[in-house]
């Protein structure tokens, strides 16, 4: 270990991935074999330019958060195509390191106090250097390191001006503007990223001014058969929802109960296992749910508040509706779930965005509390965490992503596939996979209840519109957002760039 400070330590913990799935194993999918058959083609052209090299993952956290999802699988696929590839993940016991790099996340999405001075760079750059001194130990001159997102992009900085190992940046996210937020992060990152080869984003509409080579776009993509996104059998899916105690089942289950239950806020703002007088009803109702970290780009109070409208506008007789569509307006629930706040060590936010959204829930009536519920989900199984993930995405009748910013929104890919009609915001990411009306529709504006209100009653409003939108929807994760189109094109990269090392540094 390295010391960040006088009294506090940076720290470097490889992550053991177990292999899981087979490539056979997708194969065996008659709707994945074409996927996997161009996949193994490509890495088999790979293997010999690739030989006795370590492919180094490197983030912030091993759970929460789409970046720590994607890793594993990748990982294991990778390894079992030859490419030996680990992961490691970064820490740091200061807790200034992380709400640092939280600021910067803000601040590429254009929120939060752009004035970064010297006292937060002096910070970044003792605990890279930490970290960069560590990960020496682990390195063979020929080794690959790639890089997630900011918090250790000054890692890999310090990595590459002291050895010649071939270091990319991967940038999960974005915004499509430049203002004075988004211009301080960028500047603050800007003299690590001048020692990186290689750079790779979600979409050229994040490439920073400076950054005008060595870059290239791979998409974010999802594993269609991890526990998040494989199929649920009926019988299995009210299992899962009786295991998470999100279902009070009146008939035997065959697997027991989850270690920890879902949690449900309660009006004394306590939260507590969800009891038999009050149910979800997931399996029985309609139901809008959200399913993101607690975060308030995510837009959980404009959705909140959206919804509340929506209700108070019913029972004020408001809308001209027929008995079925008045039925339905009538017991929709809405459902926002998010993790343990305490369970993300790199999003020191999430407590203050809950309790925001805990007071937000309490100023309501009684019967308005009724027909929402705010979870917490429990994090200290990843299995069982992605299971009851899978479960809500596909007991819900619609699935928001209501986000302020999004750089690309696996949550919303993840719906998309299980064809759960989708609601989402205009963010940049998320539109980039719905196209309003075609596939889902589009908020236009996050934070207006009115638009938010508007939104949900266009996707609730006709059945046979939701079904055309989802079938739409998985036919195009299908063509650009399963991992193996992602790995495909992490392979090429790769093969591209260790035949030419020099290329890469910016001036």
């Amino acid at each position: 270990m390295s010391s960040c400070s006088r009294s506090l330590v940076a720290t470097l913990t490889p992550v053991e991935v177990k292999l899981g799935l087979t490539l056979d194993d997708y194969a065996e999918n008659a709707l994945l074999a074409p996927k996997v058959s161009e996949l193994r083609a490509v890495a088999k052209a790979a293997l010999e330019p690739l030989a006795g090299r370590t492919l180094w993952m490197v983030n912030s956290a091993e759970r929460g958060g789409g970046v720590a999802e994607m890793l594993p699988k990748q990982v294991s696929l990778l390894t079992q195509l030859g490419i030996r590839t680990r992961w490691m993940v970064i820490g740091c016991d200061d807790p200034r390191f992380f709400e640092l790099t939280k600021r910067l996340h803000n601040l590429i999405h254009s929120t939060g106090d752009p004035q970064l001075g010297p006292g937060e760079r002096a910070l970044y750059e003792s605990v890279s250097r930490a970290l960069a001194e560590q990960f020496q130990r682990w390195l063979e001159p020929e080794d690959i390191v790639i890089v997630h997102d900011p918090q250790p992009a000054g890692m890999a900085a310090m990595l590459k001006r002291a050895l010649r190992n071939l270091v990319i940046w991967r940038c999960h996210i974005g915004l499509e503007l430049e203002t004075a937020a988004t211009d301080s992060a960028w500047s603050f990152l800007e003299p690590y990223l001048r020692n990186v080869d290689h750079f790779v984003f979600s979409s050229t509409a994040y490439i920073p001014r400076y950054l005008s080579k060595n870059v290239s776009i791979i998409r974010p993509a999802i594993d269609p058969l991890t526990h998040k996104n494989r199929e649920l059998h009926p019988v299995k899916l009210a299992g899962v929802l009786s295991n998470a105690g999100l279902m009070h089942p009146d008939q035997p289950v065959l697997t027991p109960s989850f270690g920890k239950p879902v949690t449900r806020l309660m009006s004394d703002g306590r939260f507590a296992p969800i009891g038999a007088a009050w149910q979800p009803g997931l399996m029985f109702r309609p139901t809008v749910s959200q399913v993101s970290r607690w975060d308030r780009l995510k837009g959980w109070h404009g959705l909140l508040a959206g919804f509340v409208r929506l209700k108070r506008n019913l029972r004020a007789g408001a809308y001209e509706l027929n008995e079925r569509k008045r039925r339905r307006l009538e017991i929709v629930r809405l459902l926002l779930a998010g993790p343990e706040p305490d369970s993300v060590q790199d999003d020191p936010e999430a407590t203050e965005v809950l309790e925001e959204l805990i007071a937000q829930y309490q100023a309501l009536s009684d019967a308005e509390q009724r027909d929402i519920a705010i979870l917490s989900l429990p994090m200290r199984s990843v299995k069982e965490n992605a299971l009851i993930v899978n479960a809500l995405q596909r007991c819900s009748s619609v699935m928001v992503q209501n986000s302020l910013q999004e750089g690309f929104g696996l949550v919303v890919t993840e719906a998309m596939w299980k064809r759960t009609p989708v609601l989402g915001s205009t963010a940049y990411g998320i539109r980039q996979q719905i196209r309003h009306g075609i596939d889902g529709v589009l908020i236009a504006d996050p934070k207006s209840a009115e638009a938010v209100e508007a939104g949900i009653l266009r996707v609730l409003e006709d059945p046979h519109e939701r079904a055309r939108w989802a079938r739409s929807a998985q036919r195009r994760v299908y063509d650009e957002s399963l991992i193996f189109r992602q790995l495909l094109q992490w392979l090429e990269l790769l093969v591209e760039l260790v035949a030419r090392p020099a290329a890469g540094k910016l001036n």
